[in-house]
């Protein structure tokens, strides 16, 4: 087997049976290419020149450690975890939705709680994006052993030059809404569409919300009744280059969700290298822990995200500081040598 520790770490991310073709990171994928952006769980993979899989048998063929996603009823994921143990692999598990709402979901039904429980004790090890998710694994596993279970970052490629989205501050306006969905209670979409609004009012800066959920939600958008003008709605599927692109044209990201996601609404504030305000996700406490949510209320929120809109300097050195933070803890080469050690104390417990 490949060794589990050092520069020549190479890690394999399995998603048995999902729709995400094979992909190979010998080199960082290009934002011009039609592959998977290396973020999320393929930035694991990324980050280490791995490989991303759906197909069991092709994962057990690279030789190296496996990273493998719990999705749907985890049957896959049971049968999968099976086979690779039998071939003598090391493995870690990570549920695909890690958001609070999401693990809750997931494990209220008594026969998925049964096969997690059982994948979760049976697994070398857990890679958990949020510290609640490490927490819930911690808890789950037979044998309490804190060696077994890392919180570690979703990566993302902020040293990479490919990767800098930024714009002049002189070509940013407005508010860019990081939420779009409106059924989900812990996101609060709905009152940052209040915030935005507000703001919007007091600055004259224009919001711009994504749609992807066609005309009932324009019509719940249209309610909001926003100055003329000063409304902004995508409703057209981007590729994520392309969403990256237009989040960069603004000053600020905003949101009010508390779901402890991994937190990928400030991962691409910081490729955007603007400044994303609101949010309890990991890399918003990692990168933002100035303006995330985290033992604030949204009447404070509301107060920095004015401050921001209308002082350029103060959000030069917000971006600044969060790139300095992303390099030190959520870069490709951190996260690297986080899953490298992470492996490494698996590979010398067993």
């Amino acid at each position: 087997m490949a060794s589990q520790g050092g520069d020549d770490f190479r890690l394999t991310v399995l998603n048995p049976g999902g729709r995400d073709p094979e992909q190979h990171f010998q080199e960082t994928a290009s934002p011009n290419g039609q592959e998977h952006p290396p973020i999320n769980f393929h930035g694991y993979a990324a980050c280490t020149r791995g490989v991303f899989h759906y197909d069991t048998r092709r994962a057990i063929a690279e030789a190296t450690p496996v990273l493998l996603l719990l999705r749907r009823d985890f049957r896959n994921s049971e049968r999968a975890l099976s086979e690779l143990k039998k071939n003598g692999r090391l493995v870690a598990i990570s549920l695909k939705e890690t958001g609070l709402h999401q693990i809750a979901q997931q494990l209220c039904d008594r026969e998925k709680l049964s096969r997690f429980m059982k994948i979760v004790g049976q697994a070398d090890g857990c890679i958990a994006t949020t510290p609640e998710a490490a927490e819930i694994y911690q808890r789950a596993r037979c044998k309490y052993d804190p060696a077994t279970v890392a919180f570690i970052p979703t990566p993302y490629p902020v040293e990479d030059r490919q990767w800098n989205f930024s714009v002049s501050p002189d070509d940013q306006s407005g508010i860019f809404l990081g939420t779009r969905e409106w059924d989900v209670p812990s996101r609060n979409h709905f009152a940052a569409l209040l915030v935005a609004r507000q703001l919007c009012e007091a600055t004259g800066e224009p919001v711009t919300v994504v749609n992807l959920d066609g005309y009932k939600a324009r019509r719940l958008l249209w309610e909001l009744k926003f100055p003329e003008a000063k409304f902004h709605i995508i409703e057209e599927k981007k590729s994520f280059p392309d969403y990256l692109r237009e989040v960069a044209r603004h000053k600020i990201i905003l949101q009010l969700d508390r779901s402890r996601v991994p937190g990928q609404v400030a991962g691409d504030a910081l490729l955007c290298r603007t400044v994303c305000v609101g949010g309890d996700g990991a890399i918003e406490r990692i990168a933002f822990p100035k303006t995330c949510s985290v033992g604030r209320e949204i009447g404070e929120i509301a107060s920095i995200a004015l401050e921001l809109l209308k002082n350029a300097e103060s959000r030069a050195a917000m971006v600044a500081d969060s790139q300095k933070r992303a390099l030190k803890r959520l870069s490709f080469q951190a996260v690297h040598l986080q899953l490298a050690e992470f492996f490494g104390r698996l590979a010398n417990g067993k």
